[in-house]
């Protein structure tokens, strides 16, 4: 079971430097691959076409990139929440590499390293963070990512 760190907005600077999780693992299942492929019109056959994809690359279906990349936000607010804000805004990417194709099947979670917090026009706190999305057995991440959160009072 993964602990949640949950701090005050006021505290949100003392988390600076320190590790959470990892997450739960998170299954990457042919449907959900088909249902992103489906909501983005990324239909490429080493996503949706099990048959050919076995015989591609990687031996099976993979998921696209921005799909591992977007399992971040829901293992992202498994790890982490702020109390008493009225808003938390996902500001964004400064760095995202996808070190390692994620087979279908697969298993991936999260570990972050928070870096640095500074507050923000408007009651904020901008908090800048490390993710790596591990693949479960697999010694490469399939993301490295640098993402930006803020929180406003």
């Amino acid at each position: 079971m993964t602990t949640q760190t949950v701090v005050d907005f006021a505290d949100v600077a003392s988390v600076v430097g320190t590790t959470l999780g990892p997450s739960e693992w998170i299954e990457i299942t042919q449907d959900r691959i088909d249902t992103f492929a489906d909501a983005t019109d990324d239909d490429q056959w080493i996503h949706v076409d099990p048959e050919r994809a076995k015989q591609g690359p990687f031996g099976a279906p993979i998921a696209h990139g921005f799909l591992t990349l977007s399992l971040l936000i829901p293992m992202w607010s498994e790890l982490f929440d702020v109390s008493g804000v009225k808003t938390k805004v996902n500001y964004g990417l400064d760095k995202v590499r996808f070190t390692n194709p994620v087979k279908v099947g697969s298993r991936g979670r999260l570990v972050v390293t928070t870096k640095e917090a500074s507050e923000v026009k408007g009651n904020g706190i901008h908090l800048v963070a490390e993710g790596t999305i591990e693949i479960e057995g697999q010694e490469r991440p399939a993301v490295v990512a640098t993402f930006l959160n803020r929180f406003y009072a």
